[in-house]
C-alpha cells in the first residue's frame, strides 16, 4: 500500500520526514530548533511540519533507540498520538533520563513516526463481560519474570 502523507513545511530550518533505509517502520522527524535539556528536564521541540494524514490512519510519535540508549532521550509522552484530523505543528515532547545536558541542534533527528490503521468501535454498556482464564488479573498478576 502506497499511501501520501501530506506535509507542509512551517518554518524555513524544517525538513521533511523521511525513511533512513528501505523497510523502515518509522520515519524520522527532525527539530527545527536547538534546545538544551538539563538531566530530569523536558520541552516541545518543534519539528516545523503540519501533516495531513491519510484517512483511517493515525501517527504514533515514538522514541529514537540510539538517543535512548546513549543519552536517556526519549519521548515522554510515549508513544504520541496524533490524530488524522489534527493540522497543527507535530511537536516532540522530549525528556532527559540521561545524567548529563542534552543539546538539540537544528536538523538533529529527534524521533520516529509510524503512521498506521485505525480500528473504530461502537461503545456500548453491558451489564457484565465475558468470563476468561485471567479475568481481572491485572498489574503484576502474572508473576515477576
Amino acid at each position: 500500500m502506497n499511501l501520501i502523507l501530506k506535509t507542509k513545511i512551517l518554518d524555513p530550518a524544517a525538513r521533511l520526514p523521511c525513511y533512513a533505509h528501505p523497510g523502515d517502520a518509522g520515519l524520522d522527524l527532525f527539530a527545527c530548533e536547538a534546545a538544551v535539556l538539563e538531566p530530569g528536564d523536558y520541552r516541545l521541540v518543534r519539528t516545523g511540519i503540519a501533516i495531513e494524514l491519510p484517512p483511517g490512519t493515525e501517527a504514533q510519535v515514538r522514541p529514537r533507540s540510539g538517543l535512548a540508549l546513549k543519552h536517556g532521550i526519549s519521548v515522554l509522552n510515549s508513544p504520541g498520538t496524533i490524530d488524522e484530523g489534527y493540522r497543527g505543528e507535530v511537536g516532540v515532547v522530549l525528556v532527559n533520563h540521561g545524567p548529563t545536558p542534552f543539546s538539540v541542534a537544528v536538523g538533529d533527528k529527534i524521533a520516529q513516526m509510524v503512521v498506521q490503521p485505525v480500528l473504530t468501535v461502537r461503545v456500548e454498556a453491558v451489564e457484565g463481560l465475558s468470563e476468561t482464564a485471567r479475568n481481572e488479573g491485572g498489574f503484576g498478576s502474572t508473576g515477576r519474570a
